[in-house]
Formats: structure tokens, sequence, C-alpha cells
């Protein structure tokens, strides 16, 4: 029999941009339910922050087209101009004629165009903060702002400066991030679908399936909740570093 297709569960996409307008760059990546990742993106030499993040979401959607995907797949990005844009205001400009309420010229036409004809049913727009800790929102960050510069999102130079010897490195600089997370959520009693838990945990979705009473990761409790959601609450005295 053939191998069951591993669906996508996570997606994420962000740009940048030096100047706006100037030489920006753009960043995405995909999480599928086997725990891999994909992760892509591009630059342009004299673009602007927005046109980088309409470039990336349509990257993503035109990758996304031929993959199997979750039910609870959602694009996450940081741009309100990409989600107001595409779900509110997309289907007044194009009966205006692709003008503005004001009457104005829809800016970056060629790109709502394209988007709109990308657009998947059942994949929405979500926005978290950027630069608040989400980890593939920060990734895609970091991906975006290497090309603006002309370079590969793990070289060195991407990392603020600082004494090489007080860096920790990348993979610790990760797990950090997601366990401040994990405790704001914990903090303010969040719960989590299982899709966004795998993203946390790092976990393959077809594990976590399987479960159905409280469990430890970490130093935290993870209990199950109301609608098939899951919450986290900080352990008494720490559970060690365990997954």
């Amino acid at each position: 029999m053939a191998a069951e297709p591993v669906r996508v569960v996570a997606a994420a996409c962000d740009g940048a941009c030096s100047g706006n307008p100037g030489p920006g760059g753009w960043g995405a990546l995909l999480r599928f339910e086997d725990g891999s990742v994909q992760e892509f993106g591009g630059a342009d030499p004299a673009t602007t922050n927005n046109r980088m993040e309409l470039t990336a979401a349509l990257a993503l959607l035109e990758a996304l087209k031929a993959l199997p995907r979750h039910p609870d797949l959602a694009i996450r990005t940081d741009s309100k101009y990409l989600i107001d844009g595409f779900s509110k205001w997309i289907q007044g400009w194009k009966r205006k004629g692709w003008r503005t309420a004001s009457g104005s010229p829809v800016l970056n036409r060629d790109l709502w165009e394209l988007l709109d004809q990308a657009r998947l049913s059942g994949v929405p727009l979500i926005h978290v903060k950027g630069h608040s800790g989400d980890p593939d929102n920060d990734r895609c960050d970091v991906i975006a702002v290497a090309f603006s510069k002309g370079q590969k999102p793990d070289q060195a130079s991407l990392v603020d400066p600082a004494p090489v010897a007080d860096l920790a490195p990348a993979s610790l600089q990760q797990l950090l991030t997601r366990l401040e997370l994990a405790d704001r959520l914990a903090e303010r009693d969040y719960g989590l679908s299982l899709v966004e838990l795998a993203q946390l945990v790092e976990m393959p979705l077809k594990q976590l399936e399987g479960k159905t009473e409280a469990w430890t990761w970490r130093d935290w409790l993870v209990q199950p909740s109301e609608g098939g959601r899951w919450r986290l609450a900080r352990a008494a005295g720490g559970l060690g570093l365990r997954e």
C-alpha cells in the first residue's frame, strides 16, 4: 500500500525591506505533521515591505495548492495589510475597477490579482503580533531579513552584533523562545488547538492525536480542555528538561 501523504499542519510568512522602498526579502515556512519543516524565501533589489508581505503569502499559497492540508491549517502573518486586503478590501476593489474608496488606483494590484487567483478555500489568514515570540513568525522574519541583505538565513552575520562567546547556539535560542512562549500561555490560561500544541512542543501531530489524558512537557503539565483544546500549567517544582 502507498504511504499516506503527510499533511501540512502550520504555515507562516513574512516580508522585510530596508528603506521601504529599497532592497527587500520574503520568507515562508511549512510545518508537516511528521515534524518536518520546509523553508523558502526570495529577494527583490528594489521593492517595498508590503510587496514582500504579499509575495511571501503568494508563494505559500502556490506551494500549498499541491500539498495535502490538515483541516485546521491557517497561515500566520504579522501583516494586517495582507489580512485586511485579502479578506475584506479586495472584493470592493474589484467592484470599483481596482480603485480604493477615495478613487485612487490600488497599490500592488498585480500581486493582489495573483493572490485572489491563488486563494484556497478553508485556509484562512490569522494575525500574530510581530516579534512577540511566535516561533514560526520569528523564523520567517529571519529568512526575509537575510534575503533582503543578500545573505543566507543561517549565516552568523544575521545575529545582532555581540561577542561571539556570549552567543548561544541558534537551536538553544529557538528553544528559549518556545519556553518563554509556553510560560505566557500557561500564565494567561490560553487554550491551544492540537495543531498549535504540536507547533509549540515540536512533536508530530499524529503522536499527539493519541493523547487523551494530561501529560508533561518539560516544566509544564499539558491538560485536555473543552472543545478539543489543550492548556498548559506550570508543574509544582518544575519537571526538568524532558519531553
